[in-house]
């Protein structure tokens, strides 16, 4: 199988490309490495493409024919998002836009959306947690920067689910809900809490404590992408992506992860940051029922993994 990896040098993408070499797939990754970086791990790669994805001749450079076609790249992050909200939407609207000009009937696409789709529902207590993928979606305050990235997935999921009908090809979105694992960067809540614990932070800040998310290590997100792109019936589907058995609050996250790091500073309880939803948590019964997934990587395991990762790497 020939696989087709966008932005395929950023922290799912990688992860991604490293499971499908080993199940012997032939894979080409595409990246502009603004986010990913060009480390040993991509290194690595055989296949890989620097390219600009919202220039339409970057496409035009792409040969045809791909088995299958993963859509992942995006401008994410909250401090990109709150820094050049501007910047979000142009991005990760072209980049799709021109794919979706290039792709062709009978083509296969994973397409990467987020639960900040339905964020904006949460916050307004319409829409249940755990999350199905039949909520309504709504934008709660559209001058809101932290909402351009919801949009562009928002108008990217429509975009995708509409011009599959029309021109022949089969999609499946997926909606990630708190993935996190090795090589995700610094930006994100646990290798946020791992790097300050290493450095030996204290007093030790901690905004929204009492916040919630279901955090879903990368090789169960990983796995899930892969079933979904085997099966047919997820052809047209939105997929809640995730791990729902291990729902926890920021305050319980921190103090494992300062467990792992064998340090106990003082903990200093700081209100959340604005626009962030209180609660996050998937309901899993679609992609149970499509592929059999389950996860198996619980989240204690997960977070001494990636503690140990950014120990030693970052």
């Amino acid at each position: 199988m020939r696989a087709l990896l966008l932005g395929g040098a950023g922290f799912i993408g990688l992860h991604l490309a490293n499971r499908l070499l080993a199940d012997g797939h032939e894979v080409t990754v595409v990246d502009d490495f603004s986010r990913g970086r060009r480390d040993p791990a991509v290194e690595r790669l055989t296949g890989v493409v620097s390219a600009d994805l919202t220039d339409p001749a970057s496409y035009a450079a792409l040969e045809p024919g791909w088995d299958q076609i993963y859509m992942l790249a995006a401008v994410v992050g909250v401090r990109n998002v709150e820094s050049d909200p501007a910047r979000v939407i142009r991005v990760n609207t072209l980049a799709l836009m021109h794919l979706l000009d290039w792709i062709r009937p009978g083509d296969r696409l994973f397409f990467a959306s987020t639960s900040e789709a339905y964020a904006g529902g949460v916050s307004a207590g319409v829409v249940p947690v755990p999350t199905p993928e039949t909520v309504p979606l709504m934008i709660e305050d559209v001058g809101s920067p932290r909402f351009t990235y919801a949009i562009s997935k928002m108008l990217g999921e429509a975009a995708v689910l509409h011009t599959a009908r029309a021109k022949g090809f089969t999609a499946v979105i997926g909606r990630f809900h708190n993935i996190y694992g090795p090589r995700m960067g610094a930006d994100h809540v646990i290798p946020e809490l791992a790097l300050r614990a290493v450095r030996g932070e204290d007093p030790f800040a901690l905004y929204g404590s009492d916040q919630s998310r279901a955090f879903c290590y990368v090789d169960d997100a990983v796995e899930a992408m892969v079933r979904l792109m085997e099966t047919p019936a997820a052809a047209g589907q939105i997929v809640h992506i995730g791990n729902d058995s291990e729902e926890t609050n920021i305050g319980d996250l921190a103090k494992l992860v300062l467990r792992v790091a064998g340090v106990s500073p003082e903990i200093q309880r700081l209100p959340a940051p604005s626009g962030s939803v209180a609660r996050r948590c998937p309901d899993l019964t679609r992609l149970r029922e499509l592929t059999g997934y389950e996860p198996r990587v619980g989240l204690e395991e997960g977070v001494r993994r990636t503690f140990e990762w950014y120990r030693e790497s970052w």
